[in-house]
C-alpha cells in the first residue's frame, strides 16, 4: 500500500526561514532569509528526497525520507555541503492528526542535544517546518529554525511573495 505521508510536500516550493544566530545560548535573535525546495515522492511513497538551496546564505542540502512499514515510522537524514560527506543522524517518528514528529539523540558543538522536526500546517498548502533543540532530555525545548514553504510560482523563477 503507497504511502502519503508526505506527498504535501512533492514539487518545487519558495521558504522563508528563519534560524536563531545562536542556539542553546538563551539568546532570541534570529536572522531571515529566502530558500528553494525542490522535492520527490520516489518507492511508491516510502522514499522522499529533497534539495533545499538558499545561496544568499551559502546554504545547500538535501534530505532523505525513508518509510518503514514494519515499523511504522519514518527516518529523516539531513547533509549539507559543509557535512563532510555525512550524513547526520537520523531524526525518527511519524505523522498523527495530520502533525508530524521527529526526534533523535545528537550531539551539539560537542555537547549532547535532544533534535526535534515538526511538520505542520500540512493539509494547507503552506505547510511549516521546525527544528528545536533540547539540552536536558526533552525537558524543554528551543525552536531555532523555522522554515515556512508555499508553492513556487509555475513557469518563473522561484520567488518569494
Amino acid at each position: 500500500m503507497r504511502n502519503t505521508d508526505f506527498d504535501f510536500l512533492a514539487g518545487h516550493w519558495t521558504s522563508r526561514q528563519r534560524r536563531l544566530v545562536k542556539v542553546l545560548a538563551g539568546i532570541d535573535e534570529w536572522y531571515e532569509f529566502d530558500a528553494t525546495l525542490d522535492c520527490q515522492i520516489l518507492l511508491d511513497g516510502t522514499g522522499v528526497f529533497d534539495v533545499l538551496r538558499a545561496p544568499e546564505r551559502d546554504i545547500e542540502g538535501v534530505t532523505l525520507r525513508l518509510y518503514s512499514p514494519e515499523e511504522r515510522v519514518w527516518r529523516i537524514w539531513w547533509a549539507a555541503k559543509t557535512s563532510g560527506g555525512q550524513l547526520d543522524v537520523p531524526v525518527v517518528g511519524r505523522f498523527t492528526d495530520g502533525v508530524g514528529v521527529f526526534e533523535c539523540d545528537d550531539t551539539w558543538q560537542g555537547r549532547p542535544i535532544r533534535v526535534r522536526y515538526t511538520w505542520s500546517d500540512v493539509d494547507t498548502g503552506r505547510p511549516r517546518w521546525e527544528q528545536a533543540f533540547s539540552a536536558d532530555g526533552g525537558q524543554t525545548w528551543e525552536v531555532n529554525w523555522v522554515a515556512d514553504f508555499r508553492p513556487a510560482e509555475r513557469g518563473g523563477p522561484a520567488a518569494i511573495a
